[in-house]
């Protein structure tokens, strides 16, 4: 058993987490940080948990953990680092934007860097829309073939966060849909950072149109552009690349949300159009795209079974 503290658990991504950490064979969840809510059970916060737990919020982390996750918005895990300092031996994973494009730290892409997660002591967790992006484009930029690509992205409220504004309460984000960050998306720098790992030479365009969509959880991307290859050889391609990663699957099939929604997987489908290769793919933002692939990483970090405590089914229904 390790011990797991998480600072920042009084939001989505941190319930999500404290949800898998409590249900991890291999865990033992022993501090869950939260300025806002110290000194209240987590059950009441995070009422989804009545029953599962009766920790309560702390205030300062006790530094015994063996590893700490950081659930905290974009910047705080900057200003974390700034003012404390954990023993050398406690591995960390950051969920924020802060450290992703840093050379320093290991990129906690498994189905990217695998190897390098099972060695590293800090991991840089990617964003959601980045994870779901990457893993449709990986193939091509392994093979050398990605060109200009065209994108676009529909994501649930929850990839907003829990505090509430005006494009996230109910009123206006129900019977509705609205782009945002067209072409300027936070996430961009990341994943052409990610593609080049494969294919260095890459300078075109990335055109990502992000949209909110009018339900909670879930991301679907679809991509774009041209592509020398039939359609049977790009399917090979793609099955080939993630053959050895549990969460990330090639289908023949359509896809929705509801595949995927409350796992951590991954599900890709292609279709060829007038010699222009479509890449689709589905995630939960909250789980492949934030907390199950830290739980992810963690466990190739501490040498558990890549999908310990991850075995989750999709609500279908």
């Amino acid at each position: 058993m390790i011990k797991a503290g998480i600072i920042g658990g009084a939001g989505y991504t941190g319930g999500e987490l404290i949800r898998l950490l409590l249900n991890h064979p291999q865990v033992e969840l022993t501090q869950i940080i939260s300025n806002s809510q110290a000194g209240l059970p987590v059950n009441q916060v995070h009422q989804d948990l009545l029953g599962e737990t009766d920790i309560c919020f702390s205030k300062e982390l006790d530094k015994t953990v063996d590893v700490v996750f950081l659930c905290m918005g974009h910047g705080a895990s900057s200003k974390f680092f700034e003012e404390n300092e954990l023993p050398e031996n406690t591995k960390v994973i950051d969920l924020s934007h802060d450290f992703r494009l840093d050379p320093e730290k290991v990129y906690g892409l498994p189905e990217l860097n695998k190897e390098a997660i099972k060695s590293a002591n800090f991991i840089a967790n990617p964003g959601c829309f980045a994870t779901a992006i990457e893993l449709a484009l990986l193939p091509l930029a392994h093979n050398g073939m990605l060109k200009e690509v065209h994108v676009s992205g529909i994501t649930g409220s929850t990839g907003a966060g829990m505090s509430p504004s005006e494009t996230t309460h109910f009123s206006w984000r129900d019977s509705n849909i609205s782009t945002y960050k067209a072409f300027t998306h936070q996430h961009l720098d990341e994943i052409r950072q990610t593609l080049m790992v494969y294919q260095p030479w890459f300078e075109q365009p990335i055109n990502f149109v992000p949209y909110r969509g009018n339900f909670t959880r879930g991301i679907m991307i679809t991509a774009y552009q041209y592509c020398e290859w039939p359609l049977e050889e790009a399917v090979r391609v793609y099955k080939e690349y993630y053959e050895d990663h549990p969460f990330t699957f090639v289908t023949d099939n359509g896809l929705d949300l509801k595949q995927v929604v409350n796992t951590n997987k991954c599900v890709i489908q292609l279709e060829m159009h007038n010699g222009y290769l479509m890449v689709q793919s589905v995630i939960d933002n909250l789980l492949k795209g934030a907390s199950g692939q830290a739980v992810q990483n963690m466990n190739l970090m501490f040498g558990f079974d890549e999908d310990e405590g991850l075995k989750l089914k999709a609500s279908r229904f």
